[in-house]
């Protein structure tokens, strides 16, 4: 490689004509002035400063009200369940939110480009806000599930913001570090959902804390109103894909039911449904002028299908730590409290293996931690599946915890530079919007999939829990493993 110090040197006048001399090193030094200003703003105290800040604030916090309120819900739901009844559509307490979030997710590049950040996060907060109010007030499960449908519409704009508007809102310099932010909310929130949700509920106050999350949601809509003031879309205004919505919302609802139907061929058959819709999905996205997911992932030879594949399968790993508490109060006596702590032991390791990779710079190192991430996880997932034992003693347990934090680790690592590999895909600012956005639509599809898969295979270990948690455990070790495949593909040099 050539010295840039040593090429300029070369390249100065001669001496004998002083005032060009005087130009060419004037010039030089303007040049090095801008080459220091640029090294030292491209650092963690130039994100978190100034507007910067405000702009990282708000992100972080609307996919954290998102991220936390699934977990947070399901700790609310005995709760709820003893006040004003309907056991029989508890699940759908949460289907209804991740459906709606999913929905809401395909607009996320429209409203951001017709309306504006600004604009935008006024719309998903104020949603969310409803959505939390009406949750409060609701007297019936019924009508609980239709204020969880308002709110997830909100949280699932919120979700999809917070990464699409990363690269509209920030300089390209900032893009890995705010990723890495951005998503180590998802680890935050399954982090202290569970704690907040169960602080309530032990006094008895679960209405209160959907108001509590409805104040929360407007205090960031005045912040967000200002930190994004003068920034205005694109201006462009494209239809929504119904053709695609259509397939894909009626297969996430067929995986689902496969959770709630009887074992056996109804369940099979739900699933078998929800695959063919998937396919269908896809089969209309790659005929279509007017996609959910960018133009470009159908194109042969683009590494961005790949991209949102490994999302996918690395979102599919996340989805144990629902079932983590369950089965280490049952499997191994734990406490609740050192049960809830376990199921965090993933998510902590998610989080500071992401605020790592993303202050090397290394595109090689890059790599080379998206193609491990997929590998590390579903080595912990296995781990962690293969050593589920009635009676487990505090040996166990702690291999558990690090088959857990292994499986955290892994998705850490690739899951923020996915996201900047995402928005680095295209040059066109409508398209790189949508790149970004459908990083959310992928991973909430994962979620719901998964969720409902690994409800599947709990009912399907019957009366044993040690079958349960093999089944769970070891059936999304076999979806992480896809992203392996999917992770190689997506980070080859291209010829």
């Amino acid at each position: 490689m050539n010295d840039p110090v040593a090429t300029a040197a070369s390249a100065e006048p001669s001496v004998h004509d002083p005032e060009k001399l005087q130009t060419f090193r004037t010039k030089i030094m303007q040049q090095n002035e801008e080459n220091a200003s640029t090294a030292q703003a491209d650092n963690w105290s130039d994100l978190l400063s100034g507007r910067h800040l405000a702009i990282v604030l708000v992100m972080a916090s609307g996919v954290l009200l998102y991220a936390m309120n699934i977990y947070f819900t399901a700790a609310l739901m005995p709760s709820i369940v003893a006040d004003i009844g309907g056991q029989q559509y508890y699940a759908w307490v949460t289907t209804a939110f991740v459906i709606a979030a999913i929905v809401a997710s395909l607009f996320v590049s429209r409203i951001l480009g017709g309306r504006g950040p600004a604009l935008a996060y006024v719309i998903a907060f104020v949603t969310f806000a409803v959505g939390g109010a009406a949750n409060a007030a609701s007297p019936t499960m019924e009508l609980l599930i239709v204020a969880r449908v308002v709110q997830g519409l909100g949280g699932g704009l919120l979700a999809g913001l917070g990464y699409a508007v990363i690269r509209a809102a920030l300089p390209d310099r900032h893009w890995a570090r705010a990723t890495g932010v951005v998503s180590a909310m998802w680890g935050v929130g399954t982090l202290f959902g569970p704690v907040l949700g169960g602080f309530f509920a032990e006094f008895g106050l679960w209405r209160w804390s959907y108001g509590a999350l409805a104040a929360v949601a407007l205090l960031f809509t005045i912040i967000a109103q200002r930190s994004f003031a003068g920034k205005a879309g694109s201006g462009q205004h494209a239809p929504v894909p119904v053709a695609s919505l259509i397939p894909l919302t009626l297969a996430i609802v067929a995986v689902s039911l496969s959770a709630i139907v009887p074992i056996g061929w109804p369940t099979f058959a739900a699933v078998a449904i929800g695959l063919v819709l998937l396919v269908l999905f896809v089969a209309v996205e790659r005929r279509s002028h007017n996609t959910l997911l960018p133009r470009l992932t159908y194109r042969r030879g683009n590494a961005l299908k790949w991209v949102y594949l490994t999302v996918a399968a690395l979102s599919a790993g996340v989805m144990v730590e629902n079932f983590i508490p369950f089965f280490g109060q049952r499997l191994a006596g734990l406490s609740p409290l050192v049960a809830g702590l376990l199921g965090a032991v993933l998510s902590m390791a998610w989080v500071v293996a992401q605020l790592f990779i993303v202050s090397v710079s290394s595109e090689t190192a890059h790599r080379r931690a998206i193609r491990l991430g997929p590998l590390l996880s579903t080595a912990g997932l296995t781990a962690y599946g293969l050593l589920q034992v009635e009676g487990a003693d505090l040996t166990t347990v702690v291999i558990w915890a690090m088959g857990l934090a292994l499986a955290g680790i892994g998705i850490g690592l690739a899951w923020p530079l996915l996201g900047v590999a995402a928005m680095s895909s295209t040059t066109d600012p409508a398209e790189g919007g949508k790149a970004a956005a459908a990083i959310t639509i992928t991973q909430l599809i994962a979620f719901s999939i998964t969720s409902a898969l690994a409800g599947t295979l709990m009912a399907a270990g019957g009366d044993s829990v040690v079958d349960a948690a093999r089944y769970v455990s070891l059936g999304i070790a076999l979806l992480t493993l896809l992203g392996i495949f999917a992770a190689g593909i997506a980070t080859r040099r291209p010829r």
